[in-house]
């Protein structure tokens, strides 16, 4: 889904030398969230034994895609306004000023209008990221696509697991086409996953 399209983006840039870097900004708590961006320089906090490059400053002319950003608290939020605006940014803990030069993608399942409308999130972040936007439906309005989608899992998790199942029945593939997907692209992958196994 989401990520395929943003990693698409990235391989058809100028930019696909660089490193493509993903970050599920809902799966990491906001302190956490906020020294994997950032990185952090030895004493920033407790365990800060030795310097950690954050991924704003592993994505450096590559991409860094933020998944679910929808879901990011709004003090982090204001973080990242900064850095799109000024394009620097400092490890916790630094007093080096570093440019930032990654490209940002970012997705959410969210309406972000309706977040923006409940405080949720901050408006100005949204104007900041959408600058160019990708309408990706749902899979259960791209039926078409999941017989692509299951030859692709099919093919990944017969490496994966040393296997040789050869496609799917008609009848399943049917079946397929006529569920919903709640959980989409990952809900398909794991049924899939689940098969070969």
């Amino acid at each position: 889904g989401k990520e395929l399209v943003a990693r698409a983006i990235h391989a058809n840039s100028f930019r696909r030398e660089g490193t493509f870097i993903e970050i599920n900004c809902s799966a990491i708590p906001y302190t956490l969230l906020e020294s994997e961006l950032f990185g952090f320089e030895p004493g920033a906090f407790t365990d800060a034994k030795k310097v950690k490059q954050g991924l704003i400053e592993q994505a450096q002319g590559g991409t860094l895609f933020l998944d679910e950003i929808g879901d990011m608290e709004i003090g982090m939020q204001s973080k990242l306004l900064n850095v799109l605006q000024e394009r620097k940014f400092r490890r916790l803990g630094g007093t080096r000023t570093m440019d930032m030069s990654a490209r940002i993608i970012a997705a959410t399942n969210h309406d972000l209008k309706e977040a923006i409308k409940n405080s949720k999130f901050r408006q100005d972040l949204f104007y900041r990221l959408n600058v160019l936007n990708i309408y990706v439906p749902p899979l259960r309005e791209r039926k078409d696509d999941i017989l692509i989608l299951i030859e692709h899992f099919i093919n990944e998790f017969n490496e994966k697991y040393e296997k040789s199942v050869k496609g799917i029945d008609p009848v399943a593939l049917e079946i397929m086409k006529e569920y919903i997907w709640p959980g989409n692209i990952r809900e398909l992958r794991n049924v899939i996953e689940r098969i070969v196994i």
